[in-house]
């Protein structure tokens, strides 16, 4: 029991460091901080702050409603600059959208297609068996219009994306089932733009992020603010919103049949259980008359 106790105690201050990290950005210690973290080459400066998601645990599933606003919030935000070329129209059907309403959505961007008969590409309206185009036509194209650095592909970003924990606490996440750090460390970067401390010196077209996993700096200006889109459900324009929606509906994006692959983990446990059972029972049922 005191071994519980204590392991329950170790988890509660680890949280509470990694809690605790975000506020000291906002502290005198951002400058220390900043330094050791260049000195060393340890990025990111802060680690993310876990967050609460609907779909984590074994037992998560994805908030539909959440998913439809980080849809809105990538169309009208993100899709400026990232693609997600590995999603088809199709896919938004498991969102609660209905067939003809994908359709539109659909049709609202253009794709490349061809060649034609002539032998030419031609444009046409995208269809939902086509996938989420890119805005540029090439990486060179996207990466002149962007400081240097082409925007990633955003198909994936959730699942490719997420900063290593670190002992004790990965071996608490094989028991949790801890798969959020993608959705964490995006909705920290989104969140966490702040002034960088007067002793660090922000390189020409770049921005200061403590939370960021290459540098403490990135190309990408903070893409969005309060009241930036206009949600139609009631729920509040704010930026946090924003940055929760969209880091959930990457998280679909990435993984959209992460509902049915717990169901079955769970169903598979359940079985290798029960299994278990019957295979010592057998034993006992066989072995328990034989002389040893």
């Amino acid at each position: 029991m005191k071994k519980l106790v204590a392991s329950i105690a170790l988890i509660a201050a680890v949280a509470g460091f990694s809690a605790g990290s975000a506020a000291a950005a906002e502290g005198h210690g951002l400058a220390a901080d900043v330094e050791h973290a260049v000195a060393g080459g340890h990025f990111p400066v802060y680690k993310p702050v876990p967050q609460k998601w609907s779909f984590a645990g074994p037992f998560g599933k994805y908030d539909k409603a959440q998913l439809q606003r980080g849809l809105q919030v990538y169309k009208e935000v993100c899709s400026a600059c990232h693609s997600m070329k590995l999603v088809p129209f199709r896919m938004l059907g498991e969102l609660g959208y209905t067939e003809e309403q994908v359709k539109a959505f659909a049709a609202q961007y253009t794709v490349t297609d061809g060649p034609n008969g002539d032998g030419e590409m031609y444009e046409r309206p995208a269809v939902p068996s086509d996938h989420f185009p890119s805005p540029f036509p090439n990486t060179a194209a996207a990466a002149a219009a962007n400081n240097g650095a082409a925007p990633p592909d955003m198909s994936l970003l959730a699942k490719a994306r997420g900063v290593e924990r670190g002992f004790p606490t990965f071996i608490f996440d094989i028991f949790t089932q801890y798969q959020e750090g993608g959705p964490d460390y995006i909705y920290n970067l989104l969140t966490g733009y702040v002034e960088a401390p007067e002793s660090f010196t922000v390189p020409e077209g770049a921005y200061f992020n403590p939370h960021f996993a290459g540098a403490a700096t990135l190309a990408m200006a903070p893409p969005i603010s309060d009241e930036a889109v206009e949600y139609t459900d009631g729920t509040k324009p704010t930026l946090d919103n924003y940055a929760r929606d969209v880091s959930a509906f990457l998280m679909w994006a990435a993984e959209p049949h992460l509902e049915q692959r717990k169901q079955t983990g769970f169903m598979v446990m359940m079985f290798l259980v029960i299994f278990s059972g019957f295979l010592y029972l057998t034993k006992r049922a066989v072995y328990s008359n034989k002389e040893h």
